[in-house]
C-alpha cells in the first residue's frame, strides 16, 4: 500500500474517532438533560405533597410551579437542541464510515492488482525458464 493510501486511511480513521467522540459527548449531555428532567418531577412532586401538609407552604406553591415549568421548558429545549445535533452526528459519523470504507476497499483493490501483477510476472518467468529448458533438452 503507497503512502498516499496509508495517510488517507490514516485521516478518514482519525474523523471517525473524533465524530465517535463528538457523539459520546452529545449523548452524555443528552442523559444530563434527561436527569434534569427527572428531578425537576421530583422536586414537583415533592412540593406537591409539602404543600398538602403544610398549608402555609401552599402559598409558594404557585410561584414554585411558575419556576419549575420555566425550568422545564428550558430543559425541553435543551434536549431537541441535543436530539437534533445527536442525529447530525450519526449522519456524518455515517458518511465517515462510508469514506473510510471507500479508503480502505481502494487499498484492498491497489494491493489485489499488485498481487496479481507479481503473479502474471512470476507465471511468465517461470514459463520462460520452461520454454528455456526443452531448448536446452532438444
Amino acid at each position: 500500500m503507497s503512502n498516499w493510501m496509508a495517510s488517507l486511511i490514516k485521516l478518514a480513521d482519525l474523523e471517525v474517532e473524533q465524530l465517535q467522540k463528538r457523539l459520546r459527548e452529545i449523548a452524555d449531555r443528552r442523559v444530563a438533560v434527561e436527569l434534569v428532567l427527572e428531578s425537576l418531577a421530583m422536586e414537583g412532586r415533592e412540593e406537591t405533597a409539602r404543600a398538602t401538609l403544610d398549608a402555609s407552604a401552599g402559598w409558594y406553591l404557585v410561584g414554585f410551579r411558575e419556576g419549575l415549568k420555566a425550568r422545564r421548558a428550558k430543559a425541553d429545549a435543551d434536549l431537541k437542541v441535543c436530539a437534533m445535533e445527536e442525529a447530525g452526528a450519526r449522519d456524518a459519523l455515517s458518511r465517515a464510515f462510508e469514506e473510510q470504507k471507500k479508503y480502505e476497499m481502494l487499498a484492498e483493490t491497489a494491493r489485489l492488482t499488485a498481487t496479481r501483477k507479481v503473479a502474471k510476472l512470476e507465471t511468465a518467468a517461470l514459463d520462460e525458464l520452461a520454454l528455456r529448458g526443452r531448448f536446452r533438452a532438444a
